[in-house]
């Protein structure tokens, strides 16, 4: 009935399911075996497009590191590469960054700088090689407080500094007690409040093993996932996009150290693979590395951040209707699409491409094959394994929050991609009811072509057992799910980017203060401010801001700040001047700015008296995402 490897694997999954011997996070009862047919027919599918492929992939080699280099690697992506090496003494800007942090964060870092350190006394560097202890002396000496988020959990880090070197578990952390415990975790009725506003490593450590703990392992269909809803937050949601590009590049070393911190505290090993760079295609449609692609079309259609074919064949598959029975999961025949492959190439471009003679499964079968034929995983070569490890945490919550953190380290243009096919995965099983594809048959189908990497070579498909293949279906399920909770950024980690910013502003003033040669220029800049600031600041009574519109309005609007008065207010009070009647609801946003941040468009529920409080230094700007 199948051909060789798969009835293997088919048979394997049989086995797995009588003998119960697998037990992962609720994995086995959730997926009955007519969806993990799915899964090894469409993983049939890919082996028969592939072989079909007259071009050999050259498989993209993982560089298995060096002793230290792993964690060298990871001081890197955190920003902190100056807490060793030739640049060690200049870590002034990563003392900033490490008073900022968590206590669990804080031993996620000492863990990984203690093994470069000993690592590099063996290599016997000539460079200056710090003591992790020295490092973090100064966040000890100082008042001892952590930063606002991490939550009153009892969590230390081990005395013994061999305990903290053992690599599998990690520093040792006492689980506070049962007074500690937040009452949220009492009550399994509210277990579906995710609580963004103390650090995910800290709520784990806090976390015992109990009912409620038990109760979020529950396996089951569709329905049966939990109801995760994000609690109101008074001083507005954050998602991405929402930030400057600066404070994004403080969210993804923020995120990278705190996802690392939780796996510790659980006890799961993060490991980030390297890859080994490959030539690729520098044009063309498949197999064309996504920035590529993305600079190329560019040129066509100024500001696009999605691959105009991905956009393309999603229009296709949704223009017949999603009706369609067995849509994802009934492929498109493998030489038609091998030869629309061809004509595509040749004309998508060029916009003389005949889109009639594509059939809905064709168009289905190519954007599932454009996905798998990028040179490197929409997911990443560095953070594939991560994602597929998430099946391996405890709890469905903090499955989705290890999801939350994975998605603030994609590259944009990945995240992006990603994006817009789970939306339009979430449209397909909207129409459920006629065309057959639930949440779980659409994770079966699209696991193998998100998780089944041909970089890897074929030993991913070989090694494609009943657990992984479940994990990662499980894992796509709680992508397409949670959609919308993946692409917020935690409160905790906006408090921490909001906190590094007053460090600096703090540290900066210091600075000048202390240079003479600066002192001139800083006070003439201070009196070129008051100056600037003369004419807007006169006449402000206690408790009104001011909201400027440069783009759209010569003057600035004085708003008195109440209880209730939300963003959403005030842009619907700007709407509402004559001059600017013709600009809609949806293009336009209030952005707080300055300040404690760098800039952040806000929500319409944003309570402004509240953020007032929270960045009472801001500017209050109205204009467009664009401009």
């Amino acid at each position: 009935r199948r051909s060789g490897q798969y009835t293997m694997n088919h048979d394997h999954s049989k086995k797995t399911l009588d003998g119960a011997s697998f037990d992962r996070s609720g994995s086995q009862d959730s997926l009955d075996e007519l969806s993990m047919d799915d899964y090894w027919k469409e993983l049939e599918n890919i082996h028969e497009t592939r072989g079909n492929n007259h071009e050999e992939r050259i498989a993209l080699v993982v560089k298995e590191p060096d002793e230290g280099e792993l964690e060298e690697e990871w001081l890197k992506e955190a920003g902190l590469s100056n807490l060793f090496g030739e640049s060690s003494g200049d870590s002034l800007e990563s003392m900033v960054f490490l008073s900022t942090l968590t206590r669990t964060q804080k031993a996620a870092v000492e863990k990984r700088v203690e093994t470069v350190t000993q690592t590099m006394r063996k290599k016997n560097k000539q460079h200056q090689i710090p003591d992790v202890r020295d490092i973090f002396k100064l966040q000890n000496d100082s008042k001892g407080d952590v930063c606002e988020g991490s939550g009153p959990s009892a969590v230390r880090g081990s005395e013994n500094k061999d305990e903290t070197q053992d690599g599998s578990k990690g520093p040792k952390y006492s689980l506070g007690t049962d007074e500690q415990k937040s009452p949220l975790e009492d009550l399994p009725s509210l277990d579906t409040d995710i609580n963004l506003e103390i650090s995910f490593s800290e709520q784990a450590v806090n976390l015992k093993d109990s009912s409620v703990d038990k109760m979020c392992k529950g396996g089951g269909g569709d329905t049966l996932l939990p109801n995760f809803r994000l609690p109101k937050d008074k001083t507005g949601t954050t998602k991405i996009g929402d930030l400057a590009p600066q404070d994004m590049k403080k969210v993804y070393s923020l995120a990278l150290i705190e996802l690392t911190a939780l796996y510790d505290v659980l006890g799961t090993e993060f490991k980030q693979q390297k890859a080994v760079k490959i030539k690729t295609k520098d044009s063309g449609l498949f197999g064309v590395p996504l920035s590529v692609l993305l600079e190329q079309d560019q040129k066509k259609v100024p500001g696009t951040k999605i691959p105009l074919i991905f956009q393309k064949l999603i229009a296709q598959i949704e223009e017949a209707t999603l009706e369609t029975e067995g849509l994802l999961r009934i492929p498109g025949v493998a030489t038609r699409i091998k030869s629309l492959c061809q004509e595509l190439e040749a004309k998508f471009y060029e916009g003389t491409f005949n889109w009639e003679n594509v059939k809905q499964h064709d168009a289905a079968s190519l954007l599932k094959l454009f996905i798998r034929e990028l040179p490197q995983p929409l997911l990443t070569v560095e953070y594939l394994k991560a994602f597929q490890d998430v099946q391996n945490l405890p709890t469905k919550k903090q499955q989705l929050q290890a999801l939350n953190l994975l998605i603030l380290l994609l590259p944009e243009a990945n995240r992006d991609t990603l994006k817009v096919l789970l939306e339009f995965l979430q449209r397909v099983i909207d129409h459920r009811d006629k065309n057959k594809m639930t949440l779980k048959n659409v994770a079966m189908v699209m696991a193998p072509n998100l998780f089944t990497f041909h970089g890897f070579g074929s030993k991913t498909i070989e090694q494609s057992e009943f657990v992984m293949a479940a994990g990662t279906a499980n894992v796509m399920r709680f992508m397409i799910r949670y959609q919308k909770l993946l692409w917020t950024i935690p409160k905790f980690i906006v408090n921490q980017v909001r906190k590094q910013n007053t460090e600096r502003q703090k540290k900066e003033k210091k600075d000048k203060a202390m240079k003479k040669l600066l002192k001139k220029m800083a006070y003439d800049r201070e009196k070129h401010e008051k100056q600037e600031k003369t004419p807007n600041d006169v006449d402000v009574p206690q408790g009104v801001i001011r909201v400027q519109a440069p783009h759209l309005l010569k003057v600035s609007m004085a708003i008195q700040l109440t209880e209730e008065l939300k963003a959403g207010d005030i842009v619907a009070r700007f709407l509402s001047q004559k001059s600017v009647q013709a600009l809609k609801k949806e293009e336009v946003f209030l952005y707080e700015i300055g300040g404690n941040i760098g800039e952040r468009c806000l929500d319409d529920d944003t309570y402004m008296k509240d953020l007032y409080q929270l960045n009472p230094n801001a500017e209050w700007v109205i204009k467009s995402k664009q401009s």
